[in-house]
Parts: C-alpha cells; sequence; structure tokens
C-alpha cells in the first residue's frame, strides 16, 4: 500500500518528514544527552564515590573540555571532506555505536590501585575519549543532518522539538534518577563504584542501540536535491563562518545559554547536599521541573507560530532570568528553589527546541552569502558553544570546596555547625561566585 503523501509546509516547501521518521531521529539525542548528563554527573561521582579531591577532578574536567572544544571544527572539517556514498553524516552514527557505549562505561571503571599521575591521567583519557573524539564524532554529523534531511523550517522545527524532548528525558533520567537508583543497586542502601558501573552499562547500551537505529532511518534527502559543496581550506572556512552574523550569533548564543545548562547540572546535587542539606532533594527539585517542562514541549509549537522564533526566545530568556533573580534573595530556601525553578526550567525549552533550526539557518545564510553552505564546520558552532561552556561548568568544582574552606577558617564558632547553615549563591543564578550570606561571618 503506497504511503500518503506527504504534501507542502506553509511556505510551499515538500516536506519529507514521517512521524517514524522524528522518533527515529531522537536516537542522536538520546546518546548525546547521555553523554552529557553522565559527564556533568561525573564530578559528584569521583569525589565522593572514587576519593579524587574536588579541585583535581575539575581541572581534569576542564582539561578535557579545553581539547573537546578544539576537536569540533576539525571534526566540521572532517565531515565536509567525507566522500561516502552513505553520506556526510549518517556513516558517523553507525561507527560511532559501539565506542558510544565503550566510552560511556569507560568514565567510571576508574581502576582501583590507580593514584597520583596514573589517576589523572585515567580520568583525562576517558574524559577526552568520551567528549571530544565519541561525542564530537556524534554531535557535528547530527547537528548538519538537520539541514541535509529537508529544506522545510516546519519540519526542522519539529525535528528539534522531538530531539529536545528525548534528550531532555535522559537528561532528566540521569539528573533526578542517578543518585536514587545508584543508591539502591549499591550494597545496603548506599552507592559505590558498581552501582554506577551498572548504571553506565545499560546508559551505555541504550545510547549505542539508539545510535543504530538512527543510521538506519535517517536519509539525506535534501542534501540530494542540491550540488555539494565546494571544498574550502580549513582557515578560509573559518573566516567565512566568523564573516556569518548570524554564525556568529548562534556560537554565543549557544555558549552563554550552555553555561547555565552545565553548572546548574554540575552544581546541582552540591547544592541540595550542602546549601539544602540533603543530597535526595535533589530528585525532587528535578521531578516538578518536569511541570514546566512538558508545558514548554507542547506550547514552543504555537509560540513560534504567533511571535515568531526569535520573539518567543526573547520571552522564554526574560522569564528565566526573572526567576533567577528571584531566587538570589533567598538561596537556601527550598520552597522559593522549586518554585522560581518553575519558570527557569520553563525558559530552557524553546532554546532546546530550536537551537538546531538556528544553526540550519546560518547554514542557509552561508549558501546565499558564499554560494556554500560550510555544512560540517557551521554544524560545529552548537556543539563548540555546549562544550566549552560545560568546561566552564566543572569550574564550580573548583568553588565549592574553596567556600567550604573559608567558612572553616573564619566561621568562628559556626564552623562546627553542619555545612548546610553556610549559604552560598548558586552560580547560576547570581553574578556573585560563591559569596557568604552568612550574617555574622566576618571574612
Amino acid at each position: 500500500m503506497a504511503k500518503k503523501p506527504l504534501g507542502t509546509d506553509s511556505m510551499g516547501i515538500q516536506k519529507t518528514m514521517r512521524v517514524g521518521d522524528y522518533l527515529g531521529d531522537c536516537g542522536g539525542q538520546f546518546a548525546l544527552n547521555a553523554m552529557t548528563g553522565l559527564v556533568s554527573a561525573v564530578l559528584y561521582f569521583y569525589t565522593e564515590k572514587v576519593g579524587v579531591a574536588a579541585a583535581t577532578a575539575a581541572n581534569v574536567l576542564l582539561a578535557a573540555k579545553i581539547v573537546d572544544a578544539f576537536t569540533d571544527l576539525i571534526m566540521g572539517k572532517i565531515m565536509d571532506n567525507g566522500k561516502s556514498p552513505k553520506g556526510k553524516c549518517r556513516p558517523w552514527f553507525l561507527r560511532m555505536a559501539i565506542p558510544a557505549f565503550v566510552a560511556i562505561v569507560a568514565l567510571f571503571t576508574v581502576p582501583a590501585g590507580l593514584t597520583g599521575f596514573a589517576q589523572v591521567a585515567y580520568l583525562f583519557l576517558s574524559n577526552v575519549f568520551l567528549t571530544a573524539i565519541v561525542s564530537t564524532a556524534i554531535m557535528i554529523p547530527y547537528s548538519a543532518i538537520l539541514v541535509m534531511r529537508t529544506k522545510s523550517l516546519e519540519e526542522r522545527n519539529k525535528m528539534g522539538i522531538f530531539r529536545a524532548a528525548a534528550g531532555y528525558v535522559i537528561g532528566m533520567v540521569i539528573a533526578i534518577a542517578l543518585v536514587p537508583i545508584t543508591n539502591v543497586l549499591g550494597p545496603n542502601g548506599v552507592a559505590d563504584q558498581m552501582a554506577y558501573i551498572k548504571f553506565a552499562v545499560i546508559v551505555g547500551a541504550l545510547s549505542a542501540i539508539f545510535l543504530l537505529i538512527l543510521y538506519k532511518t535517517s536519509k539525506e534527502t535534501a542534501a540530494q536535491e542540491e550540488k555539494p559543496d565546494d571544498g574550502l581550506a580549513f582557515g578560509d572556512a573559518l573566516d567565512k563562518l566568523f564573516h556569518n552574523k548570524y554564525w556568529v550569533i548562534v556560537l554565543v548564543a549557544n555558549l552563554f545559554v550552555n553555561v547555565i545548562y552545565a553548572l546548574t547540572s554540575s552544581s546541582g546535587t552540591y547544592y541540595a547536599k550542602y546549601i539544602l542539606g540533603d543530597d535526595n532533594l535533589i530528585g525532587i527539585m528535578g521531578a516538578v521541573g518536569l511541570i514546566p517542562t512538558f508545558v514548554g514541549f507542547i506550547v514552543v509549537g504555537p509560540m513560534t507560530k504567533k511571535f515568531g522564533l526569535t520573539k518567543a526566545l526573547k520571552v522564554s530568556f526574560a522569564l528565566g532570568i526573572l526567576g533567577n533573580v528571584i531566587r538570589c534573595f533567598k538561596p537556601d530556601s527550598f520552597i522559593l528553589c522549586i518554585t522560581v525553578g518553575l519558570l527557569g526550567s520553563f525558559a530552557t525549552i524553546p532554546m532546546m527546541c530550536l537551537g538546531g533550526t538556528l544553526n540550519s539557518m546560518a547554514m542557509d545564510y552561508n549558501d546565499y552569502k558564499y554560494h556554500n553552505k560550510i555544512i560540517g564546520m557551521s554544524a560545529s558552532a552548537s556543539s563548540f558553544g555546549g562544550k566549552v561552556a560545560s568546561g566552564i561548568g566543572a569550574l564550580s568544582g573548583r568553588l565549592d570546596p574553596g567556600c567550604r574552606w573559608l567558612y572553616r577558617q573564619y566561621g568562628g564558632h559556626h564552623a562546627r555547625r553542619p555545612l548546610r547553615h553556610l549559604h552560598l549563591q548558586p552560580v547560576y543564578s547570581a553574578g556573585d561566585v560563591c559569596r557568604p550570606v552568612y550574617p555574622d561571618l566576618q571574612v
């Protein structure tokens, strides 16, 4: 039985995507967000379960992210020069399926006998393998295939929504359930390293399966209808990108938005444990955040149709800023934290859904201005911003022990109180970084 014709969108552009195509396309986002979520959570694992000093672990993650940031543009150029008959993007999903599983598991299999430099080297290399090699080799083609899959902005927006929803599911599972699940998997209800390894095996296997599904269902339909991009030298391509103001805007926007994502994710468990007094509260905070998140996924489409893409993003950013400003007045209040968190959670959804469309529009402008979309290196804008931001997020691990040391050094008779009585402003909601606001603490 012949499939029903898809017809055209509101701009008269031929549609190419069916429901199965959208669902298959989600596989890449599942794998990528699984990696991002685990890397964000690994700082807590290193310090609390392996016994690595917080400053050392944070330095390792930051160093890995520096390496990671530079591999994005390199991968973009490699993809642009690809000659596979399967396309420029699709082959990478197949190539990276097994490495994704290995990299995710290796993140948590820190050998017990390693100490000193050997331990630091293992942490660094396992993070570089996951983020700078495997994740990059998936992220760049996955971002690029959005524009190569369809010419329709409506379909690109819908792909973004499906991707964001799939990525958010695995992201929230890790953020909300990682600590409780690993506690259940650990002996006597307390997580140990083996509990984290078991969790990583499950997530890694699912990531590999979804990447294989993505390879099977993805097509480069739009690219087949156009002339291939002319090869450009690395320096020439980079120069053209930085003279594309829309690519630069997407680059900067992704940087700042992902700084918020990274800081919130990497510092959330510390915030719940040391400021609110119970690391299990992170699960409640994440669960409450699901409400505005689901609302956001539902309304982002109508918002975009009514206000346009840029205005919808401006409205969401304004709501996020408002929520974070309110949180600054009483950062240790659990009720206020989850209440204003509703605004913050909602504010992140439009950018999650529409960021890929913004990047595809920057590629279209490349085609208009240079008669060359420079697809691979253009796609690196989103990945570059996200990974630099993750490195900045890793710095939160440096801030927490420093604030605790100051408190114990100068806190006088308060130094023996539980650490939750030290109210530290969260770095992701205030301009001051870890400024003690305990009323009678003289520093």
